[in-house]
């Protein structure tokens, strides 16, 4: 299993030090995030190999995009699940892409992007599709000891991530509670939280009414699914937030396509 070691060196964390805030906090606004399940043929190494050296690289020619990333969940992971529930429960894949505003004039072009590739022969395989969604970013946490600040953690080195979706009640806007105890928690570097939204593109599934929370790792994720189960009922004791998913997800190691597959 991956472990992401802690930087050899010493100093003040970037969030400590108000002047590193001045050079800027980062631009990312919203996430694009696809779930899927395993494909049908087990073709599943053969599909991760397209998508990052092929597919993955080419949405960089989008103006707004900003990172794209990709996490698998192993027959472990599935195991440490916390909470695992329909529909989120058929998930195995995960891929990321953050976006900066105008958010809208890049989607617009998002999705042609993959049509004009598709003519071309370049898109070979589809996996099963659980959600396409949008999701606006309400807030973000970094440890301390990650050094890094909090604007950055989704582009430090990670092993994986533990992914939580919640439906929220009584709150049309979910913020960003409860990151600052999921940093604490051992192998957690940093927390970033969205909160669901409308349609904002025909081709996006509605998100709005539930929140997501993507925990950066720097521990094997199933070592750290285990030290967050008790942060976690804390979390929920309120019945404020319900989970729909709470999983540990490994992250996909390019030419070894195959590690994290059953």
């Amino acid at each position: 299993m991956t472990t992401v070691s802690d930087p050899a060196g010493e100093g003040v964390p970037s969030d400590s030090d108000p002047t590193i805030a001045t050079f800027g906090d980062g631009d990312a606004a919203t996430a694009v995030v696809s779930m899927s399940s395993r494909h049908p043929d087990g073709l599943d190494a053969d599909y991760l190999r397209w998508h990052m050296l092929d597919h993955l690289p080419e949405q960089y020619r989008l103006s707004g995009l900003r990172l794209g990333q990709r996490w698998i969940s192993t027959p472990a992971c599935r195991a440490a699940r916390a909470t695992s529930l329909a529909p989120f429960d058929a998930v195995d894949h995960v891929v990321q892409y953050l976006f900066a505003e105008p958010v809208d004039a890049a989607l617009e072009q998002f999705f042609p992007l993959g049509n004009a590739l598709g003519k071309i022969g370049r898109m070979p395989m589809r996996l099963p599709r659980v959600q396409v969604g949008g999701w606006d970013l309400v807030g973000t946490a970094a440890a301390d000891r990650a050094l890094v600040g909090a604007a950055v953690v989704p582009w430090r080195p990670a092993s994986g991530v533990y992914l939580l979706v919640e439906r929220v009640e009584g709150s049309e806007s979910p913020g960003d509670e409860g990151l600052e105890a999921l940093v604490e928690v051992p192998g957690v570097i940093g927390a970033w939280a969205y909160a669901g939204s409308g349609p904002r593109h025909p081709r996006l599934e509605i998100t709005a009414g539930l929140a997501m929370t993507v925990c950066y790792l720097d521990r094997p994720p199933i070592d750290v699914a285990a030290d967050l189960a008790a942060v976690l009922d804390d979390r929920w004791s309120d019945g404020a937030r319900s989970p729909q998913l709470a999983a540990p997800f490994e992250l996909v190691v390019a030419g070894a396509w195959d590690r994290h597959l059953p």
